[in-house]
């Protein structure tokens, strides 16, 4: 509901139009006499589905994308109908104004939101736009002081980018449709995305693990202080540690002593009894810098980190915490701090930890990314003096506390004082007693002051195993110098392997995409959620690891659109963007390049069309093994041996399912070969049917294991003694084709298998449905078995059974007692939710998690909503529930889009 004023001096009134009514209630708080503040849920129109454009449309231009192509790239926007109430509102809202404000949020979305506005309600009041960094009073009345007008570039920017998606998506999705699967799709960065992880899961796959030994000694002075030190070279020869292996298992460098477990083992028992002394001390100061404050990018890293936050967790957290006033804007490339932020900070660190822990000089802060979006400030806690966590303590309750207090912290971090200490690095040595020189390396750090370090320290993303035991450095170490006589109290030969690259995490993915240029901080939330509900990409804990069909996904673009999933090319697109944005460049000129040529060595369109022959099978087919291959099939990955050449016509290749479970870089040569042979058999000879002579065979599908009688081919005598027919001029009609006969088959149940089912089960399985008889008003039950069980029929009313088995044995009678019991909701009992999450606020509803015939599903008994495939259950949290049930509710049941055409775009001046 829109919150209503009138300024009782000038008895104006003055609409403030927003993107949500989260952020209009707090706004309206700040506002003075005679704003009334309304919400339009977002974008009011977008591109429509082609198919759902108006029939004298979809053989022009305009049909393929919705957008027209004869006619500079002119989108059709349509007004959806979930949307349609909204405009009717916000037109009597603007009815009775004297001014408009358009304060939506002020990247490309909300300035394109703004824009669409204008077009769809054409004010003929002054309209002003309005933007403002984070929701205070001070900087709402602020950008009261500083308005201005739509900005046309930014529109264009916006624009682009929403066309450049559609004719990516609408021209290389139908190609994946072809030759991978149905269903599957390409995107600008939801394919680059993909391709980062597949690539690094081919680098796990072909990674080769090599082995070393090292020791470690434990030694101690004098005075009794021990300490451990790694040995790091023999005869002067530094020894080889897992840095110094390729990813094949090899050695890099010639000079390097690869240690075996016999050469460690015999080096450490000539140790034993050897005399050390400490041969070098090096003292250094050791300072560490605090980290900027947070920019998107950084947030959801850290926020994966230290949280356990998924990126799109994080923004919707983040969006609660900025629409209610707590934090600045949540999208943006910058890390830098307005001059009033930076002295609340100073401030607070001077109080909470001392004025030593404040630097003499501010810290400023430049953004590193490549590439950068509209001006915004770093992610802070909002206003110009902080509410420090105790503060909000009252208010914020769970996640949206645990992000404002990571908020708070870096923030208030960022402007505190150096850590300060010294790093100390010692070499050991000793002489062997077959005459051997080892040395040995020790370092420590000691912190003396801790500076930002009391306030907040940066999280480290995974790194490989034998990278982190590198060294034994962290260490304390003891006041040593020069020619110190050492014990060795124990030297102890340890093996090791060298680790795969680690996997992505989406916060170490988001890292990467921003280090590329690619994507934007509005967009890194939604591209993760993507390929995860697609299937590329599922998670694994925190790890991220692609399906088989991302790895035929990314192939087919590998081999056929290299330059759209290259990512120094899609970076460029963002650059070009910007420059868009800023005015530098034309969308309709920019748009032309990229479609039609000159943008690449020739346009999609050209590429699109001179596809040629795309080899389906090459492309979705993986060599594991000598002579085994996998397929990416219809119904999902498996393994198979290719038939030789000389296997005779109708010959069926080896084939074994892959699990589900099994990673693609687990699936080794030595696992293709187990699963292969312990396959169960693809098709097993029961019998023949004694009524009508038929074999019998039960087999393996892609739906699971069935039996299946086998119709011979009609023989040449058949043929020959077929009665022949004959036209009116008495010629003999050709012979006619025989009658195909549709085999019966029959669904294995669960306690079967291909290899324990007998001739007998199989004969009852075929004729299934079973016909029990008929009820007093002559109605036919039948008993089956489906998808979710075995069930009664009886018309258009199924009941559930308790077991397969029943379905052989349940009576007319017993049928007959099911059907008179009242049904239960579904025909099943009610099966216990999978969580509970208390009232819901809106509807005060309870709302549970159950489990559906689709999937979980988050219900208040009224809106149900699917949760997200990216989102586990144990993950999901109560406000991620209520926000998932609140964005179902906002957009309303699908109805069919109210179809407008774009109005020339124009700047809207100042009235």
């Amino acid at each position: 509901m829109p919150v209503k004023a009138t300024d009782k001096k000038t008895g104006k009134k003055k609409l403030v139009i927003v993107e949500s009514p989260a952020k209009g209630k707090t706004i309206a708080g700040y506002l003075g006499e005679g704003f009334e503040v309304t919400a339009s849920m977002g974008h009011i129109r977008d591109l429509p589905q082609p198919s759902d454009l108006p029939a004298e449309l979809k053989k022009t231009g305009v049909g393929k994308f919705a957008v027209d192509l004869d006619n500079d790239f002119e989108p059709y926007y349509v007004v959806s109908a979930d949307k349609k109430k909204k405009v009717a509102e916000l037109k009597a809202a603007l009815k009775d104004a004297d001014e408009l404000y358009l304060a939506t949020d002020g990247d490309r979305e909300g300035e394109a939101i703004a824009w669409h506005l204008l077009q769809v309600l054409k004010p003929k009041v002054p309209v002003h736009r309005l933007t403002f960094p984070e929701i205070t009073r001070e900087a709402i009345q602020r950008a009261l002081l500083e308005m201005r007008d739509v900005d046309v570039a930014m529109v264009d920017a916006q624009e682009t980018r929403r066309i450049l998606d559609r004719l990516y998506g609408y021209e290389i999705s139908p190609v994946l449709w072809r030759k991978v699967a149905r269903g599957l799709s390409a995107g600008r960065v939801q394919s680059v995305a993909t391709r980062l992880v597949v690539e690094r899961e081919r680098e796990r796959m072909a990674f080769r693990t090599a082995s070393y030994w090292d020791l470690v000694g434990t030694f101690a002075t004098e005075a009794a202080e021990k300490f451990k030190a790694r040995l790091v070279a023999v005869d002067g020869a530094r020894v080889a540690s897992g840095k110094d292996f390729t990813d094949r298992g090899e050695l890099k460098s010639k000079t390097a002593v690869h240690l075996d477990e016999a050469a460690a083992v015999s080096l450490a028992t000539g140790l034993e009894s050897a005399a050390f002394s400490v041969r070098s001390v090096d003292t250094k100061p050791y300072t560490r810098r605090p980290a900027a404050p947070f920019t998107t990018s950084t947030l959801q890293q850290e926020a994966g980190r230290k949280l356990r936050f998924s990126s799109k967790v994080t923004m919707q957290v983040a969006q609660r915490l900025y629409e209610n006033g707590y934090i600045t804007y949540m999208r943006t490339d910058s890390p830098a701090l307005s001059d009033q932020a930076i002295n609340a900070a100073r401030r607070q660190a001077s109080e909470l930890y001392g004025p030593e822990y404040v630097p003499e000089a501010r810290r400023v802060y430049k953004g590193k990314s490549k590439n950068a979006q509209e001006a915004h400030e770093a992610i802070r806690p909002a206003g110009d003096s902080f509410r420090t966590p105790a503060q909000v303590a009252s208010s914020l309750r769970g996640d949206e506390f645990r992000l404002y207090e990571l908020i708070w912290k870096r923030t208030v971090a960022s402007q505190m004082a150096d850590a300060k200490g010294s790093t100390a690095s010692v070499r050991i040595g000793a002489v062997s007693t077959d005459g051997r020189d080892a040395e040995f390396s020790a370092s420590g750090t000691v912190i003396t002051f801790r500076g930002f370090m009391a306030a907040y320290e940066e999280g480290r993303d995974a790194v490989r195993d034998d990278d982190e035991a590198e060294g034994t450095e962290g260490a304390r170490l003891p006041v040593l110098k020069a020619q110190d006589t050492l014990t060795a109290a124990d030297i102890a030969a340890g093996g090791h392997e060298t680790s795969p690259p680690p996997r992505f995490t989406e916060a170490s993915l988001v890292k990467m995409l921003e280090e590329l240029g690619i994507g934007r901080p509005s967009t890194y939330a939604a591209t993760i959620s993507t390929i995860m509900d697609r299937g590329y990409v599922t998670s694994r804990g925190q790890a991220l690891v692609p399906s088989w069909i991302a790895f035929s996904v990314v192939r087919l673009l590998e081999e056929h659109f290299t330059d759209y999933v290259d990512y120094d090319f899609t970076a460029e697109l963002e650059e070009d963007l910007d420059r868009i944005s800023r005015g530098e460049a034309g969308r309709v000129e920019w748009l032309n390049q990229f479609y039609y040529g000159d943008r690449v060595e020739t346009g999609l369109h050209t590429i699109v069309n001179d596809l040629g022959e795309i080899d389906a099978k090459a492309i979705n087919s993986i060599e594991i093994a000598d002579g085994i291959v996998l397929r990416v099939g219809k119904f999902g990955p498996y393994l198979e041996r290719p038939l030789p050449a000389d296997a005779p016509e109708g010959t069926e290749p080896e084939r074994a399912n892959v699990p589900e479970d099994l990673a693609p870089d687990e699936l080794t040569a030595e696992k293709a070969l187990e699963l292969m042979e312990t396959a169960a058999p693809e098709e097993r000879v029961l019998g023949t049917d004694p009524e009508t002579g038929r074999t019998i065979v039960a087999r393996n599908g892609r739906y699971g294991p069935y039996v299946i009688e086998l119709i011979p081919e009609p023989t040449e005598e058949d043929l020959a003694n077929q009665p022949v027919e004959y036209y009116k001029n008495g010629k003999p009609k050709p012979p006619k084709k025989p009658v195909k006969v549709k085999p019966r088959t029959g669904s294995l149940f669960k306690s079967m298998s291909v290899e324990t089912v007998t001739l007998d089960e199989a004969l009852k399985l075929m004729k299934l449905p079973r016909v029990l008889g008929t009820d007093a008003e002559g109605n036919e039950i039948t008993v089956q078995n489906g998808r979710f069980g075995p069930y009664l029929k009886k018309g258009t009313d199924s009941r559930s059974i308790g077991s397969e088995e029943e379905i052989f044995t349940i009576t007319l009678e017993q049928a007959l007692e099911i059907y008179s019991q009242p049904k239960q909701r579904g025909g099943r009992q009610a099966a216990a939710p999978l969580a509970e999450f208390g009232a819901d606020p809106v509807s005060e509803k309870p709302i549970v998690v159950k489990d559906g015939r689709f999937g979980p599903y988050i219900t208040d008994g009224i809106t149900n909503i699917t949760v997200p495939r990216s989102t586990a259950i144990e993950e999901l949290t109560r406000e991620q529930a209520i926000e998932l049930l609140a964005e179902k509710r906002e957009k309303g049941p699908a109805k069919k889009p109210v179809k407008k055409r774009a109005a020339p775009r124009k700047a809207t001046a100042k009235k």
